[in-house]
């Protein structure tokens, strides 16, 4: 018993030693937010890679998300004989839940773990000492950018992700099962709030991508400058990336939507 306390001691005292130091490590960032947007070509090229580069994933997740969500709304719905509901529902699944969590997922294993590999072997290959012998600020050149991007781009694929799961929805719904077209929109426009469900689902997005981001950089910059350590590295950024979005999920949707209240 003594020995499972003392372990549960332990792998709680990594996890807050590893939060502090993820944090401690981001507030440069944060604070050299002002020389980042002094070069803006920089971010430029980050929400490229990050974000352009992975828009082809994210359509095809929420376009076949949103079939299914479609499907198994119209049965769930037909048995109550609901189904000029099912446009508001989807939609509010997607704007609240599924869009910021699945692309945060998504972004997470395609874009988290590609920061990581690359900084990783800039770690390796010591560019990022290379750059500090010329006096030049690794945070500003190299972290800061990536770190923007992700906030930046991560709203902007869920936001995608949510109009294409909203039109794969309309297909199943509309073309399959004959639903009314006007019916199927007007409901979703009636019920769907911008504060509420909209603004909060892009805030939700935001503070994913800074998350998933901050993860994927952090594993990189501190990652044993060997093959191995890289590989785990990124093995470390999908997996601690995607139970963050999960918990940090319900948190946030207790605190949207009341049910701290």
């Amino acid at each position: 018993m003594i020995k499972t306390v003392g372990e549960l001691g332990a792998r709680t005292m990594s996890m807050v030693r590893w939060a502090g130091e993820g944090a401690l490590f981001l507030l440069p960032s944060f604070f050299g937010m002002l020389a980042v947007l002094r070069r803006p070509r920089l971010i430029v090229q980050q929400l490229y890679s990050v974000g352009v580069l992975s828009m082809v994933i994210i359509v095809i997740a929420g376009f076949f998300v949103g079939m299914v969500l479609g499907l198994q709304g119209y049965i769930q719905l037909s048995a109550y004989k609901a189904e000029s509901a099912l446009g508001l529902g989807v939609a509010l699944t997607l704007t609240r839940e599924l869009g910021p969590v699945v692309t945060a997922l998504l972004f997470a294993g395609r874009a988290g773990s590609a920061l990581t590999a690359e900084i990783g072997l800039m770690r390796a290959t010591e560019q990022l000492a290379a750059m500090e012998m010329m006096a030049v600020n690794p945070y500003e050149r190299v972290i800061g950018p990536r770190f923007w991007a992700g906030i930046i781009a991560l709203p902007l694929l869920a936001a995608m992700f949510s109009v294409v799961g909203i039109y794969g929805s309309w297909l199943v719904g509309v073309a399959q099962f004959g639903i009314d077209h006007g019916i199927f929109w007007s409901t979703m426009e009636a019920g769907v709030e911008f504060r509420e469900d909209i603004l909060n689902g892009v805030v939700k997005s935001a503070i994913f991508g800074a998350v998933v981001t901050g993860i994927a950089l952090f594993e990189g910059y501190f990652a044993k400058p060997t093959s191995e350590g890289v590989s785990r590295a990124t093995t470390r950024t999908v997996v601690n990336s995607s139970l963050s979005i999960l918990a940090l999920d319900y948190l946030l949707t207790s605190l949207m939507f009341g049910g701290l209240n």
